[in-house]
């Protein structure tokens, strides 16, 4: 008995050991769709081109106690995980991706989709970190079958704490304004440990995001606690440099960016708390009365908190906007880019979009003043754009979206390869009719959006199996260039030259300069 229990227990320390996904029991050695995980066994369908994993926990849930702390480990399952159904999305107010809002803060998942055939070499991991300002969106809305089938990739998207939840500050709370941040690196860290389950290697992970997303993407460069997390890096529309002046995106909105100081979040915090008639207990602490609080009465606020805090911690100790420019970022080549209509997203917030020829000179002196406003007439008559909404929009994604992002190529560019691009089709079906390439049409060339293929023509299905054919060739090799599509050559260190993204009938794929088409020396002097 003694020999049979010490032969179970040397087995057992040894099957510790293996890497997680190598060993499934009998039951389950047969059903294809069945994996295990370092917390368990996860039951996934496989569908005509792919297999699909929804609602895996990364990290536990952070309620109670854990909220606003640090994500913690997940606690190990028995048995096998039933992972055919999405999670809810974290805490945020109604919008498109979260009808009526959600309140559920268990929140922290992902959802792996994987080529349908078994690979005899690991594949590529693309980390898919979801855009929404950094206060509403979900991983679950990107449905990768597609990226993933004919990309021969692993694809990870991804939940994480948003708003108030993500980004909240305290004096004396430690990793005030980085939560959100945080589990993005802990769902990183899930990925280096069970890649290998899903097909995947973890030594080839590119971490990628559009908007929010894409400017998470940037502040994982410059963050020392993602060292060793991923080898590539993919921005799309957000960057580290990504900033706006007074009055750009909307009527009265002050001059700002992404990042804010962890000093400056926690005083917006305790002003907050100060102002909130909290049901505490008698002798109860502010955060411990705050943790208590019911979630529906935080999201209420949740506008409040929706930029990452740097200085004080070891997430960002440095503002990622000051960390590129001082070339203080992980060195992994990066594919980078905007659609060329981006601002176009925001002009019904002026006058719901119906814009008189007088309105465009005030515009543009609210946004920069009036000696300002002089050049920048200059630089865009309005008799060169036809009406005053387009010559908006041309000011607006030029100094907003298009010129941060040159910015942001270039001090890159003087360290490693970075792959430049414009997203140029005038009639993606995400857009309303005469916005042109808006801020995300360019989603549904990559993904199916909340379980909904958008129609695409012939020539738009050709150009999203073209960028499909870049993103996840950059993915395996770095290099996004291959049979069947026009040659991408880096940006280079001086001006930013890429490749704008269009169907054949709308010119095609060809080479642009980036820099000189949205006037990026004009604004960089200004």
């Amino acid at each position: 008995m003694k020999t049979n229990l010490r032969k179970t227990v040397r087995l057992a320390a040894a099957l510790a050991l293996l890497p997680a996904g190598l060993l499934v029991n009998k039951a389950t050695a047969a059903e294809p769709d069945v994996v295990r995980t370092d917390a368990g066994l996860l039951r996934g369908h496989t569908t005509d081109t792919s297999k699909v994993f929804n609602g895996i926990p990364y990290a536990a849930p952070p309620v109670q106690a854990l909220r606003w702390k640090s994500p913690q480990p997940v606690k190990p399952w028995a048995g096998v995980r039933d992972a055919t159904n999405l999670s809810s999305a974290c805490p945020q107010q109604d919008n498109p991706e979260a009808p009526g809002g959600s309140t559920n803060e268990d929140c922290l998942y992902l959802n792996v989709t994987t080529p349908k055939q078994q690979s005899a070499k690991p594949r590529a991991v693309i980390v898919w970190i979801p855009g929404g300002g950094f206060f509403s969106g979900a991983g679950n809305s990107y449905e990768a079958s597609k990226l993933a089938a004919r990309g021969d990739v692993v694809v990870v998207t991804v939940n994480y704490r948003l708003g108030i939840f993500g980004f909240f500050g305290y004096p004396g709370l430690p990793g005030s304004g980085t939560y959100g941040i945080q589990d993005q690196q802990a769902a990183l860290r899930w990925v280096q440990r069970n890649a290998r389950a899903f097909g995947g290697d973890p030594r080839n992970v590119t971490v990628a995001g559009e908007s929010a997303g894409g400017m998470s993407v940037c502040a994982q460069l410059t963050s020392p606690t993602a060292t060793g997390l991923f080898a590539k890096a993919v921005m799309q529309s957000g960057s580290c440099a990504f900033n706006w002046p007074r009055s750009s995106q909307y009527p009265g909105q002050a001059a700002d960016s992404p990042w804010v100081s962890q000093s400056a979040v926690q005083r917006t915090g305790k002003e907050w708390a100060a102002g909130k008639q909290l049901q505490c207990k008698p002798g109860q602490q502010t955060l411990e009365c705050l943790r208590a609080t019911d979630p529906a009465v935080l999201v209420a606020d949740t506008l409040q908190f929706t930029q990452p805090a740097y200085g004080g911690t070891a997430v960002l100790p440095l503002n990622p906007a000051k960390a590129m420019k001082a070339g203080l970022f992980h060195r992994v080549p990066m594919l980078s880019g905007n659609n060329h209509d981006e601002a176009s997203a925001w002009l019904s917030a002026f006058n719901g979009g119906v814009l008189t020829d007088a309105d465009y000179p005030r515009l543009v002196t609210d946004m920069v003043g009036a000696k300002d406003a002089r050049k920048v007439l200059r630089e865009y008559p309005l008799a060169q754009y036809g009406t005053a909404a387009a010559a908006w929009t041309a000011v607006t994604t030029d100094r907003v979206w298009s010129c941060t992002q040159v910015a942001n190529d270039q001090q890159a560019a003087r360290k490693v390869p970075v792959y430049a691009y414009e997203f140029a089709d005038k009639h993606s079906p995400l857009a309303q009719p005469g916005q042109g390439a808006a801020h995300a049409v360019e989603l549904p060339y990559l993904f199916s959006l909340g379980g909904y293929e958008f129609p695409l023509t012939a020539t738009q299905q050709r150009l999203s199996e073209q960028m499909i054919d870049y993103w996840t060739a950059f993915a395996r090799t770095g290099d996004p260039n291959g049979v069947g599509r026009p040659h991408w050559a880096p940006a280079g260190r001086g001006e930013v030259r890429g490749l704008s993204l269009a169907p054949s009938d709308q010119g095609g794929i060809k080479r642009v300069n980036l820099s000189s088409e949205h006037h990026c020396s004009f604004w960089a002097g200004l």
